[in-house]
């Protein structure tokens, strides 16, 4: 299975950004897609952004109006969060994973098969 390791995750206050890396170790040639998702307090977990490996398209969702940004250094085998503008409602624990199926390209939780231990992202008013 593949191993993830994410780093990069503290305290901000709103409007500064962070950058979060989560790297791959393990099976990574079988690698289809990498992605970000959070879970806040009291919610679900929700996806924020992926990246498909065979042709590096890149997927966001809809309610970040363009803070977010991921991105891929494919010779070291890690996925980037680049997080602008943060707000306080972005804080979460965010987690990065991978899937080894096509199907990751859609985006569901399900079709991730391998999981980071999370980082926490706390944004003060």
């Amino acid at each position: 299975q593949v191993q993830l390791m994410e780093s990069g995750g503290g305290s901000v206050q709103a409007g500064g950004s962070l950058r979060l890396s989560c790297a791959a170790s393990e099976y990574t040639s079988r690698i289809y897609c990498m992605g970000w998702f959070r879970q806040a307090p009291g919610k679900d977990r929700e996806r924020i952004a992926r990246i498909y490996f065979p042709d590096n398209t890149t997927y966001y969702g809809d309610w970040m109006k363009g803070r977010f940004t991921i991105s891929r250094d494919s010779a070291k085998n890690t996925v980037y969060l680049e997080m602008t503008n943060l707000k306080p409602e972005d804080t979460a624990i965010y987690y990065c994973a991978a899937g080894t199926s096509w199907m990751c390209l859609h985006g569901s939780q399900r079709d991730f098969s391998s999981w980071g231990q999370g980082t926490q992202v706390t944004v003060s008013s």
